[in-house]
């Protein structure tokens, strides 16, 4: 089964002030100590919601996410003006501020804040290989 890029986004390129193009990353970032967060549903969608809404508040439009036990999957299209370290930053830190704020008892697994490992992947995606990275991180249910 072929996995296409959503209509809005299929080989279209943003328009800023004075530039055109996307940058598209495939980014993975993993809990500190690889503990098993993220097993509760209810904490699953939780994380996703707050990954969603420190996006959303910066500009960063997730294309897809998935949300493993340990681990974070997603694909992500922003600015020119954004780095891969800043990209991460923003989803990583604003996430585990949300996270925190509304499971006030994670704190006791975490009690200096830090949800996240130091470690992460970047990797750019361009169009003729997003259907195999959108494949890939779907698949990561079967996969773990």
């Amino acid at each position: 089964m072929e996995t296409k890029l959503s209509e809005s986004y299929e080989n279209k390129y943003e328009h800023y002030a004075h530039s055109v193009g996307t940058l598209m990353f495939h980014l993975q970032w993993c809990t500190k100590y690889r503990y098993k967060m993220f097993r509760k549903e209810e904490n699953a969608k939780l994380l996703e919601a707050c990954i969603r809404r420190s996006a959303s508040k910066n500009e960063i439009k997730i294309i897809e996410l998935n949300v493993q036990p340990e681990h974070i999957h997603c694909i992500v299209l922003v600015k020119f003006s954004f780095s891969v370290a800043k990209t991460m930053q923003i989803l990583k830190g604003g996430s585990a501020k949300l996270f925190f704020e509304h499971k006030e008892k994670a704190r006791l697994r975490y009690p200096k804040g830090h949800l996240w490992s130091r470690g992460k992947f970047a990797s750019s995606v361009g169009f003729v290989e997003f259907g195999v990275v959108q494949q890939y991180v779907r698949s990561q249910d079967e996969h773990h």
